[in-house]
């Protein structure tokens, strides 16, 4: 990609011209006091007197507002580099408190003092998204649903009570809209170089911040109000993010990733700061700062990868107003916005998993969604984990090798860097929906296995109770559902089948357990495509998780009741009717422990065969998909019923019959995904 090396800017035209030369036309010096009071106080009025409305519609001109606003930027800009790091705390620290963030803001500060140009733009990336946090809370004082869009929040009529209209609009010429500066997109989806972000607009919005902390006061003590600030996200369950182990980004990997940027072509040269940026931060131990430098340069990477592997050039550079930019959401798309085939995955695909990576982490709902939750400022810096940084600085040098010259074949056979092409060829997605069930599926069997090891009362109570009949027995549900297993054989892996009866069998729990098992792990390794799924999939995707949820929370309830009650039964605290009702539900387990291997087994098998369901015509796939409703409506009812102020155990025998007919009658009809 020779492109990397030609391409000076990712800014069109237009967009180049209204960020880095729009607002250095007017020559004026601005007075300082002009907009700032001898106590202190930002003078909103002299701010927004500077802000130009179009004859037509009285909507803002953007182009002679930021004109308007230069000298007023600059004159901020000086007026902070006069400060000592004492004075400024001692004027502005208070005025910062309602962004949750003060810290972050004095370190802008000090940012400021030095104009490294990537230490400004990483300063604007942070102090957009924690503004756009803050500013959300406030929006909450009033709203109830926060837009999730800057651009909705910042025009809406919420801040707009609280800050005023005209305060808004000037927010609006630097960030969030598409016509104005539009400061934060340009940077966080990584069309800005480091140069091409003047110092002086991080210097307004920092200057403007403090204002909008004095507006909010007065109307917090007018409406006796108090902000809440939202609680942070907090990324669960770590080891599941553990694609790349953290003892691979060692000092010697990490020195040659840094000889890896200055040679590849997945690099802008143009870009190559924020490139080395990133990889000291992550040395320094600001994971942070790190991933909210490297985000961007992948989105940048893969839009040079996009444009040229789908003949676009011209894509590479920003969108105007009137249309969207090339961003992570539409190279990871199926189709270009002309219908055809996007070439981008099938690049991606063979060397890198690159795509299903990219989309566990940024885009799917159960995923981290490092991207959003980072520029939405949801995450507390501070407390950013190593574990996640690990895995975008080791994909990044994954890509960074995957995408150079073929004289570079030294790097990539690398003994530190080996490893980490090993671990990303062999990416399978974690959270899309067809992993997520595969998880379940084990979790909930993992959880019937203990059902075996339960406390229970000597059989020869449970067959002696009185009244433990019910329409159906338990040796005949059994037996059913030892015919449909039989019948499941067929379409279950070779190394899987057996001909010993796993249901009905003399042999041991453990043995039935472990085949059941075994069969549902062989299943689960089954590789089942997840990129670009039809809604039809997605749609039986998640009756099928549901349906898993619920055989889990049969599962627990099972384990929590028996072991309740058998401590009251040895204890004997139990009264006569929750004797019985004991003693039906250590009956009832008889058959409710195949039942839900059964609906795991059934499942899984049709998970496997999903994509199948797109060949189904319309009637079919109605049919089908009210099968699978049934059947979830059966295992909401064994939740309902194994409640313990329920204890309907009894009726889990019809409740199970019926379900098991209906499940035989679906088998024998052919209409199931793994028989097409």
């Amino acid at each position: 990609m020779a492109l990397s090396h030609s391409v000076t800017t990712c800014l069109s035209l237009p967009v180049h011209y209204v960020i880095c030369e729009l607002g250095f036309e007017k020559k004026d010096t601005y007075d300082i006091n002009n907009i700032l009071s001898e106590n202190g106080e930002v003078c909103w009025g002299a701010i927004t007197e500077h802000v130009c409305y179009l004859e037509s519609d009285q909507n803002v001109d953007y182009i002679k507002s930021i004109r308007s606003l230069g000298p007023v930027c600059e004159s901020v800009n000086l007026h902070f580099k006069s400060l000592t790091k004492e004075q400024f705390v001692i004027q502005y620290a208070l005025w910062f408190h309602w962004t949750n963030c003060t810290e972050l803001f004095l370190e802008v500060f000090d940012v400021l003092q030095y104009t490294q140009t990537t230490e400004v733009a990483l300063g604007l990336m942070k102090l957009t998204s924690c503004l756009e946090r803050a500013l959300g809370d406030v929006y909450l004082l009033i709203g109830k649903d926060c837009p999730f869009l800057l651009r909705d929040l910042l025009a809406s009529e919420q801040l707009a009570v609280v800050f005023g209209q005209a305060v808004m609009n000037v927010l609006r010429v630097f960030i969030g809209s598409p016509y104005g500066l539009n400061l934060r997109n340009v940077l966080w989806h990584g069309f800005a170089s480091p140069q091409e972000i003047p110092a002086k607009y991080c210097a307004m919005l920092l200057f403007l911040t403090a204002g909008l902390g004095q507006l909010l006061q007065t109307y917090l003590l007018q409406t006796k109000s108090t902000l809440v600030h939202r609680p942070y996200v907090i990324f669960v369950s770590l080891e599941e993010l553990d694609v790349f182990p953290g003892k691979y980004l060692d000092h010697e990997t990490l020195s040659i990733a840094e000889e890896l940027v200055t040679l590849s072509s997945f690099v802008l040269k143009t870009m190559l700061p924020f490139w080395m940026a990133a990889l000291t931060a992550f040395k320094q131990s600001r994971y942070a700062d790190c991933v909210i430098l490297l985000l961007p340069q992948l989105e940048v990477g893969l839009r040079l990868l996009f444009t040229t592997t789908n003949k676009c050039p011209n894509r590479l550079l920003t969108a105007e107003a009137s249309a969207f930019y090339t961003t992570f959401d539409e190279m990871l798309a199926k189709h270009l916005d002309n219908e055809e085939i996007n070439q981008l995955p099938a690049v991606l695909e063979e060397p890198a998993m690159a795509s299903e990576f990219l989309w566990d982490f940024l885009n799917h709902q159960e995923g981290p969604r490092i991207r959003d939750h980072l520029s939405h400022g949801e995450i507390n810096l501070k407390a950013f984990p190593r574990e996640v940084a690990n895995q975008i600085v080791a994909f990044a040098i994954t890509l960074l090798c995957r995408f150079s010259d073929e004289d570079m074949l030294p790097f990539k056979e690398h003994v530190v860097i080996k490893p980490l092409m090993n671990c990303a060829s062999c990416y399978r997605s974690r959270f899309h929906p067809i992993s997520r069930l595969k998880k379940q599926v084990l979790k909930c069997m993992k959880s019937i296995h203990l059902w075996p090891e339960l406390p229970m009362v000597p059989e020869e109570h449970i067959q002696t109770n009185k009244g433990l009949e019910g329409n159906a027995e338990p040796s005949t549900l059994i037996l059913m559902i030892s015919e449909i297993i039989s019948q499941l054989q067929q379409y279950m892996p070779q190394n899987c089948y057996t001909s010993v009866d796993p249901i009905n069998s003399v042999l041991t729990e453990r043995w039935k357990f472990f085949f059941f098992w075994r069969l549902l792990v062989e299943l689960c390794d089954t590789h089942i495509c997840t990129l670009y799924s039809p809604r039809p999939v997605l749609e039986i995707l998640a009756v099928l998780r549901k349906i898993s949820a619920q055989c889990h929370q049969v599962s627990e309830r099972v384990i929590a009741s028996a072991e309740l009650r058998y401590q009251q039964w040895m204890n004997k605290t139990l009264r006569s009717r929750q004797r019985h009702n004991y003693l039906r539900m250590l009956n009832s387990i008889k058959f409710l422990s195949p039942v839900l291997r059964l609906i795991l087994v059934l499942i899984t098998l049709e998970l496997v065969n999903i994509h199948f369901v797109c060949k189904k015509n319309p009637f079919d796939y109605q049919q089908y998909i009210k099968f699978l409703k049934s059947v979830l409506q059966y295992t909401e009812n064994l939740v309902t019923y194994a409640s313990p102020d329920k204890n309907k155990w009894d009726e889990t025998m019809e409740l199970t019959n019926k379900a098991l007919i209906k499940i035989r009658k679906i088998s024998d009809r052919k209409l199931m995904l793994m028989q097409l």
